[in-house]
């Protein structure tokens, strides 16, 4: 593959730490847009990436950033809604402008990530604003603008928020823990195999105009899960599944907790499963790593 230049929004991320050190070793040009380039300086060791200090929900800046771009990766995604950010600014005005953006500055291929099982008929604001912005994107694939998508299930490594919170209140709460949506069905994948994924296609013609499930190897319950994180820590809890409505009680007063650990639109996201109906692309010419390959060098 040739030498590229890419832009990467979300970039200083979960996933965008990975897949900007990715690009970085290949030898691309990465071009980070955040609106906090103080707290990242940790991309000053990638030789290639640079950190720009910007606003990208300006149309203006977004088309002055991608002026010289070959590629541009949207990785900007939320859990919760504040005053500042909503599920409709991020997930559907955004990747509005991002489109409008690689066409003005003439940028032929976009990247970008929504969510499994995103959909505009979801229960959740957040499935159904991933949704509404995945469809905008593929619709604006075409001879000048070459468009992928990818919907991964929950993302683990060692800086995730879904093993780690989970770890951290297990350690957190003593003797019982209770778990809403215990049988809820998710296929977690590796973040690093969701950013080999994204490495895989950046010139790869068959994979313009599609969209791609990403999830790893084995679907697991929340229970199951939880159960194995339990475990793996070395911890005794007796762990408590909780009904419908005591889960949508516990959303309810948890969504005014420090860093809103579980909201009623988490618990409206979950009834859905997140899970494949096919076998890992392949495409991307590699096979996902199993969850117990990795977590435990990170829990423990």
């Amino acid at each position: 593959m040739n030498r590229l230049r890419i832009a990467v929004l979300g970039g200083t991320g979960f996933v965008g730490h990975s897949l900007c050190a990715s690009l970085a070793t290949a030898g691309h040009e990465v071009r980070v847009l955040t609106r906090r380039r103080e707290r990242h300086r940790d991309f000053l060791v990638l030789p290639t990436a640079q950190v720009i200090d910007t606003d990208v929900h300006s149309a203006a800046v977004l088309r002055r950033e991608f002026e010289g771009m070959d590629a541009v990766v949207n990785l900007v995604g939320i859990l919760h809604e504040t005053r500042r950010d909503s599920f409709e600014r991020a997930h559907v005005e955004l990747p509005a402008r991002v489109v409008q953006a690689c066409r003005a500055a003439g940028v032929a291929r976009l990247l970008h990530m929504s969510a499994l099982p995103a959909s505009e008929a979801g229960p959740s604001r957040y499935l159904l604003t991933k949704g509404h912005g995945e469809r905008l994107v593929l619709e604006a694939n075409g001879p000048d603008l070459h468009v992928t998508v990818f919907r991964p299930s929950v993302i683990f490594g060692p800086r995730d928020q879904f093993t780690n919170r989970f770890a951290g209140l297990l350690r957190q709460v003593p003797w019982v823990f209770p778990l809403a949506c215990a049988q809820s069905r998710i296929q977690p994948i590796y973040v690093n195999d969701v950013a080999r994924a994204f490495s895989a296609v950046l010139d790869r013609s068959e994979t313009f105009g599609q969209r791609y499930d990403l999830c790893g190897p084995q679907p697991y319950t929340l229970l199951e899960l939880v159960t194995y994180l339990r475990d793996t820590m070395g911890l005794r809890r007796t762990i408590v599944p909780l009904g419908p409505l005591v889960s949508r009680l516990q959303a309810a007063i948890l969504q005014f907790a420090p860093g809103k650990p579980f909201t009623p639109d988490n618990y409206r996201s979950l009834a859905v499963p997140s899970v494949c109906s096919g076998p890992f692309p392949a495409c991307f010419g590699f096979q996902p790593t199993r969850l117990e390959s990795i977590a435990p060098s990170y829990l423990r």
